[in-house]
Formats: C-alpha cells, structure tokens, sequence
C-alpha cells in the first residue's frame, strides 16, 4: 500500500457509504487542505456541472490541477448503466492515476460495490490503483450498518483506510459506536452548511491539515 509519509505525495480515493452523502464537499476540502490534484475518474451525469467543476470552483489555492475524467457519461445513473447506454464498456486499463508530482485527491462514484461494468466495482478500482481510502459517512437511519459493511469490504480486500469523515448533522451515538466498534480514525467533521463557498472550505482545510 503506498505510504502517506512526508517524503511522497499522498493520494487519497475519497469514497462514501452511499450515494449522496458528501464526497464532494469532502474531497473538495481535502484538495484544498493539501493543495492537492483532484481527479474524478469517471462522471456520470451532470456534464454540464461535473463534481470537477464544482470543486474547481471552491478551491482557492493556486497549485492544484484538475485532471480530466477517463469516462464522461451522459446518463446520471451508475456508472456501468451509463456507459452502456452510449455503447461503451468501461475498462479499468484506461483508468491510470494522472501523472504529477503532487497529492493526489481521487473521487469515486457512488460507494464500493457500485459497478463499472459487468464485472467489475469501484472496489476494484481503487486495489487496481493501490490507494488508501477516506470514507464518508452520513447520519442517517442504516448509516451504521452502511459504514460498518463499507470498511468490512475494504478490510477483506487489504484496502487501507486512513479515515472517516462523518458530514452533516453530528449524532455523537452513533459516531461514538462507530469509532469504536471498528478503531477506524475519525477525520474533522463537516457540518450541515447552508451553502459552501471557498472561504469557508479553507476554514475547513484548516482542521484537515492536521489531521492528515
């Protein structure tokens, strides 16, 4: 598993629990925390307002690169859905890390299990690109169990993961077991937030860099 040791780039793949639970607000933060690149390997959907677009617009600094897609989909729908619709097969081999000399924020789609193509998930992506995973979590009812099945699936597959993120409304209860019960780190929070606009995801970056 590649080391986050300060003598290389670290380069993280920002996954979530399920579907809309953050992970580009989160990785948003972390790109600016760490003036990190930002890669999002494939969008589906949205083309015209990709999750790229969007962190592009709440990063500030002036290092990060925002690399392209490997697969720009039409359809917003999972990702294998998608590209079958425009008569494509997604192949992990055209999926490569961008080349760059600086951390590296990669940001998935959906959660682990959902599939590229046929045969293969954002599991295997992220073994195939051999990164270490942050996950977001969300409160919400079945949030447990999503992020207990999520880091099980993670551990059999030898992924390793450097952190959780709970984003939204906090419920200590169900932080607290969850900390415990896998001794997963818990990252800064992000909170429930009217709007996020550069300043403030600086603001956030501030508690990240520390941390990371």
């Amino acid at each position: 598993m590649q080391s986050s040791s300060s003598t290389q780039p670290k380069r993280y793949f920002v996954t979530g629990i399920g579907t809309d639970v953050g992970k580009t607000i989160a990785a948003a933060i972390l790109t600016q925390a760490l003036h990190a690149d930002y890669w999002k390997p494939v969008q589906a959907g949205s083309l015209e307002a990709t999750d790229t677009m969007r962190v592009q617009e709440l990063v500030s600094n002036s290092r990060s690169v925002f690399h392209p897609e490997a697969y720009r989909l039409k359809l917003p729908a999972s990702p294998h859905l998608a590209a079958a619709q425009e008569g494509i097969d997604i192949d992990l081999n055209n999926i490569q890390l961008p080349q760059t000399q600086n951390h590296l924020i990669v940001e998935g789609a959906g959660g682990v299990m959902v599939p590229l193509n046929n045969n293969e998930l954002v599991l295997d992506l992220i073994s195939k690109l051999n990164l270490e995973v942050i996950l977001v979590s969300r409160n919400y009812l079945g949030s447990i169990n999503h992020t207990l099945t999520t880091l099980e699936v993670l551990k059999a597959r030898n992924i390793s993961v450097v952190g959780i993120i709970f984003n939204g409304v906090p419920n200590p209860s169900t932080e607290q077991f969850i900390k415990d019960y896998t001794q997963v780190k818990v990252l800064p929070a992000i909170l429930e937030e009217a709007t996020f606009t550069p300043p403030l995801v600086e603001h956030y970056a501030q508690t990240f860099r520390n941390a990371l």
